[in-house]
């Protein structure tokens, strides 16, 4: 199975992205519709929402919602705000010696389901390289100008709530926040519609993992090590085995950041699964401004020194079902 990644400059959006947008609609429109017919908000609901708990991305939404027109469902969708809840895998970790400070991760998700789009953005005025998701601005993981590294796992399907997406919520960090103590605040504020962690870290080598989640209290860690659950799990659980993993590595000796980055490309990190297939493994080191986004036998650097548009098409081979 092949996938192809590509890497844009778009400081706004214009023309290119309303016209993806078009195609990319009725996709969306699932994405955000789940299955079945819950109850969803209004557009103006939306938008208040928006208004109230991120009122620096209002300006940005609103040319958008004039970009698509009379249309209640997109207006719908570009807030982020009460979507359908999905499920993800994904494993990082904080590495904090030598080579680093430095942010590692694996997103696992269907292939088919992953937009592939690395872009260079300069919405606000305050540069953001990250992989981002449809339908606008959404991230899965992103760093700043600044020196902010944000990247997310999903922590648990037993809840859903009224907040948003956790891609707008990691796409408003990189857009206003200069520091990890700023991003934890601001996280701490913002509702999030399922459960999901944020693993952030910036140039300083400050880190914080934050468990959000509805009906639960935010909580700021100082874990280095993150997958796919809370405080509690079973120690059966495939999340538990993949922390262990990462845990032991950051506790040996030994490790050093490249035995570590190799050490997400073998089991039970790397997967070859169809329904959460490792899409991509990411390397941040904000001091640099850099990130390497990697895949067996290729890698493929972005830095705000130096951004390289293209396209890149991996093959994953036959995926186990």
């Amino acid at each position: 199975m092949e996938k192809t990644f590509t890497a844009h400059v778009e400081d706004r959006p214009g023309p290119g992205w309303l016209a993806r947008f078009r195609d990319g609609r009725d996709e969306a429109a699932r994405w955000y519709l789940g299955e079945g017919v819950p109850e969803r908000p209004t557009a103006a609901e939306c938008r208040a929402a928006l208004a109230r708990h991120m009122p620096e991305l209002v300006a940005a939404y609103d040319e958008l919602c004039g970009m698509v027109g009379d249309d209640e469902m997109a207006h719908r969708i570009l807030s982020h705000y009460r979507p359908a809840p999905h499920r993800q895998g994904c494993s990082q970790a904080v590495w904090l010696g030598e080579g680093g400070p430095a942010l590692i991760r694996n997103y696992d998700y269907p292939l088919t389901a992953i937009t592939g789009r690395i872009e260079l953005t300069a919405w606000s005025g305050r540069r953001v390289i990250a992989m981002v998701q449809r339908p606008w601005g959404g991230c899965l993981d992103g760093m700043n100008e600044d020196g902010v590294v944000a990247s997310c796992t999903l922590g648990g399907l037993a809840r859903r709530g009224e907040g948003f997406a956790i891609i707008q919520m990691l796409r408003y960090v990189l857009e206003t926040c200069a520091s990890v103590r700023e991003a934890v605040a601001a996280l701490r504020r913002l509702p999030a519609v399922q459960l999901h962690n944020v693993t952030l870290l910036d140039r300083t080598g400050d880190h914080a993992t934050v468990f959000l989640g509805p009906r639960r209290e935010p909580a700021v860690t100082r874990q280095r090590t993150c997958t796919n659950h809370q405080e509690r799990i079973l120690p059966a659980s495939r999340s538990a085995l993949r922390q262990r993993v990462l845990e032991a590595a950051l506790d040996d000796p030994s490790t050093s950041l490249a035995t570590l980055v190799e050490r997400f490309f073998a089991p039970p990190l790397y997967s070859r699964k169809l329904s959460f297939t490792t899409a991509y493994t990411a390397l941040y080191r904000p001091a640099a401004g850099r990130v390497d986004y990697l895949w067996p036998g290729h890698r493929w650097s972005q830095g705000f020194d130096r951004f390289e548009e293209g396209a890149y098409t991996h093959d994953y081979g036959a995926l186990e079902p």
